[in-house]
């Protein structure tokens, strides 16, 4: 095992981003064979580090979270105009989500504290819209609740649009900002 932190650290960095790229590929058909070959080391070395497909995807988890968390932190919800929140917290998501696609891709949810998910990621937009709805940029008529219900289904589609090549991330970001906010009509 090293016995460098900052070096096992990068090791574990380095298999997940692999492990990421591999999964988002193949999906399920990706053997723990194959993210070891790909990744350049061992499978009793890639084991070491994530003893079975769930620890591995739970590394995923985590590094998807910690980059989405950073992401909404960098996006400074809270100071800048609705419209641009939207389309920040749109990219935020859109860019942490496409690039850890393989946690989507296997159909689970490995969160190891929603509350902090919660705290980090869902609140601030939240709030964005929350403010939206008594500014009056958005429609009062449905609690923000509601409207951050939908904003995040807009999101989930988005990715999934991006996963299967018909958006780039950008182009799917755009489109979110602009169907969440704007409607569909021309």
């Amino acid at each position: 095992m090293v016995r460098h932190p900052a070096l096992r650290d990068r090791i574990a960095a380095g298999i997940l981003d692999t492990a990421a790229s591999v999964l988002a590929e193949r999906g399920d058909a990706a053997s723990m064979a194959e993210i070891a070959r790909a990744a350049g080391v061992g499978r009793a070395t890639l084991y070491r580090y994530f003893p079975t497909r769930e620890a591995l995807l739970l590394g995923l988890t985590r590094a998807a979270f910690e980059e989405l968390s950073v992401r909404i932190a960098d996006a400074s919800l809270d100071t800048v105009p609705l419209r641009e929140g939207v389309a920040r917290a749109s990219r935020a998501f859109i860019a942490a989500g496409a690039r850890y696609a393989a946690v989507v891709h296997v159909g689970k949810t490995y969160v190891d504290d929603p509350a902090e998910f919660d705290r980090a990621v869902a609140e601030p937009v939240r709030a964005l819209l929350r403010r939206g709805v008594a500014d009056g940029e958005l429609r009062t008529d449905l609690p923000a609740e509601v409207l951050f219900e939908m904003f995040t289904g807009l999101l989930e589609r988005g990715l999934r649009l991006v996963e299967r090549g018909q958006l780039g991330a950008e182009q799917a970001g755009a489109a979110i900002t602009t169907v969440f906010l704007d409607g569909a009509s021309r």
